[in-house]
């Protein structure tokens, strides 16, 4: 499906600018408030794009927590006054890279 292919490449580069973002650590995370309005909008702008990636494509992959991802979309948008910035960083810590190694694999299925 040509629209879930363009959706997991940007929920990829999504992925990819906040690790970069985070690179440099726990601490210069909290103390620079760019980066965490950059980082918080790249982790609502990757549940977006979930929510437009197909029912079939989430089904085929169960596996990943379509809904969990989905639902974190409404903190920065309608929570906005109550975001923890030590949740989001443990969002950062645990759950990126095994939701990035899920998405590399749906990629290559999905180029084949």
């Amino acid at each position: 499906m040509k629209d879930d292919l363009l959706y997991l490449v940007h929920i990829k580069e999504c992925i990819e600018r906040v690790k970069r973002y985070t690179e440099d650590g726990r601490e210069a995370f909290y103390a620079d408030t760019k980066t965490q309005d950059a980082v918080l909008r790249n982790l609502q702008i990757l549940a977006e794009s979930s929510q437009r990636l197909s029912d079939s494509l989430k089904d085929m992959h169960s596996e990943v927590d379509w809904r969990g991802i989905s639902a974190f979309r409404n903190v920065p948008v309608h929570g906005y006054l109550s975001i923890d910035v030590v949740q989001t960083t443990n969002i950062v810590k645990q759950d990126l890279s095994p939701l990035e190694e899920r998405i590399d694999v749906i990629l290559r299925e999905q180029k084949l």
